[in-house]
């Protein structure tokens, strides 16, 4: 899959911005603020219809405009043409994907399969377990239309159960009683559907995890992804029970504060090296080398999954890193074929390599020049 050409009108800093992109490596070189990443940020919206570093899509109109427009062309085995239009004023965007109006963001999802590493990365390993799961939830979803589906049903699961917790810690009915079993019902066959693809998922991601770690560190260090669900459990047996024997504890819980305490969404990924506890015990350097071969991993995975190759955008990748791996993320992007780097100044990153094919992208305050 290959992104070949990119149009964007009042996009942040561009107010008209054209580029033609090589099947290879594109280099995206300019200082801060003259509008790299939101090159990287307006390829993610043709992927997913929406941004991956803004929670309004109003924020990415340019100051003093009505609104925003985004074209791309993905070629595959078919040439797909891709225009998301933005009203400010309305609050409305529309994704048009080959002239048809899309309105569900699910039919999508899954469709161009996409990575991005950025340097908000740092929060997969170092903040909070909601991102951890935001990050898994992210790669099985465009692998998985039936995890996607899964995962939007539980979620609205979730908001319905909370909604009637709320209404029974402010006027306790039995009939209100009953239809807190049903929701509970709910909850479980989604939460253990949930659980299962997670389960199976870490499995077999943890084999592109290590084989990324071979490449950039030479089989210097050993990694590891455990999965914790249910309340700390590891062990993958009788999910169901578990499921149930957990809400019965906290049932006095949950109807007290009206939150639901029980579920995948409270789930964990604890990440290792060498079996220590990379969070807790990790250095800013295995931390960065983590985040990166997180991404290469799904990049692979979905690769292989999708049996398409995704679009892979790199945002200020090098700057945390040593020369050594450094230098072994660049040749390793060699076998990745189109990605999207940025770089501040490509006289600092002597390590990177360029070939004919690639395409070296100057900006300055919008304004594009090939170098």
């Amino acid at each position: 899959m290959i992104l070949s050409s990119l149009s964007l009108k009042n996009f942040r800093s561009h107010t008209k911005t054209d580029i033609n992109f090589s099947p290879n490596l594109n280099y995206i070189v300019g200082g801060n603020g003259q509008g790299k990443t939101s090159i990287l940020e307006s390829i993610y919206y043709l992927c997913t219809t929406k941004s991956n570093n803004s929670k309004s899509d109003g924020e990415s109109v340019k100051f003093f405009e009505k609104n925003f427009e985004i074209e791309g062309v993905v070629k595959d085995l078919s040439i797909n043409q891709i225009r998301i239009f933005y009203l400010l004023d309305d609050n409305k965007k529309n994704y048009f994907l080959n002239g048809k109006l899309i309105t569900k963001p699910a039919d999508v999802i899954g469709k161009f399969p996409v990575v991005i590493l950025t340097p908000s990365d740092h929060s997969i390993t170092q903040g909070s377990p909601g991102e951890r799961r935001r990050f898994v939830d992210s790669v099985i979803s465009q692998a998985s239309e039936t995890y996607l589906k899964t995962l939007l049903d539980y979620n609205k699961t979730l908001r319905q159960r909370a909604s009637l917790l709320m209404q029974i810690k402010e006027n306790k009915s039995k009939s209100l009683m009953d239809e807190l079993e049903s929701w509970t019902l709910k909850l479980v066959n989604s939460g253990k559907e949930i659980i299962a693809h997670r389960h199976s998922f870490i499995v077999k991601f943890n084999d592109y995890i290590k084989d990324s770690f071979n490449v950039i560190l030479n089989n210097d260090e050993l990694p590891e992804t455990e999965y914790f669900f249910l309340d700390g459990l590891k062990q993958f047996d009788n999910i169901e029970n578990n499921f149930f024997e957990q809400l019965k504890k906290k049932k006095e819980q949950e109807l007290r504060r009206a939150v639901n305490l029980v579920g995948p969404h409270r789930d964990d990924f604890i990440f290792k090296i060498n079996n220590i506890d990379l969070k807790t015990y990790g250095s800013q350097g295995q931390h960065k080398t983590f985040q990166v071969v997180l991404r290469f991993a799904q990049f692979f995975y979905l690769k292989e999954v999708t049996g398409k190759t995704p679009i892979f955008l790199l945002d200020d990748v090098f700057g945390e890193l040593d020369a050594k791996r450094s230098d072994r993320i660049s040749q390793y992007l060699r076998q990745v074929g189109q990605a999207f780097i940025t770089l501040t100044d490509f006289a600092n990153f002597s390590f990177l390599t360029r070939e004919t094919s690639d395409t070296v992208i100057k900006i300055n305050n919008g304004q594009i020049l090939y170098a």
